[in-house]
């Protein structure tokens, strides 16, 4: 799981990359044709390992319900991020990932239960929710490179 988690690392370090900049106003603008903003994505990707890697294994989240109901699947854009929320955000960006590395030292991956993707893939483990985050990674990090393009 250490290598599957290094790409996982790669992902965030190019996200912070990506967002890196931008002003307050731009990190909240939704383009015209898409449904959320660049601050949504970054927190998509980090509620969405959350839920995939630590929820789906019985272990608790390091992101709040808060966090969680505003950027979970099927949401969208609905309100404008503080700098504070901004900052948490950012910040949760890296220490998520860091805190993993320790969990998988520290063996607690010990419990999963399977969920159908909506691609329909199945996880049946914490190392396949793992290795289908990066791929949902990677498509977020293609919508954030459209939509800086476009604040």
């Amino acid at each position: 799981m250490q290598e599957i988690l290094e790409i996982t690392k790669t992902s965030r370090n190019m996200i912070s990359k990506l967002v890196q900049g931008y002003t307050l106003g731009q990190l909240n603008k939704v383009p015209e044709g898409f449904k959320n903003n660049l601050i949504w994505n970054v927190a998509h990707v980090v509620v969405t390992q959350q839920l995939l890697v630590y929820k789906l294994s019985g272990l608790p989240m390091m992101v709040s319900e808060d966090l969680v109901e505003k950027y979970k699947k099927g949401t969208q854009t609905e309100h404008v991020a503080s700098q504070e929320e901004v900052d948490e955000i950012m910040a949760l960006l890296t220490k998520t990932i860091d805190q993993t590395a320790v969990d998988i030292n520290n063996n607690l991956f010990q419990n999963f239960a399977e969920y159908p993707t909506s691609t329909g893939y199945v996880l049946n483990s914490a190392k396949d929710a793992m290795s289908f985050n990066n791929f949902h990674e990677g498509l977020h990090i293609g919508v954030i490179m459209a939509i800086r393009k476009l604040v």
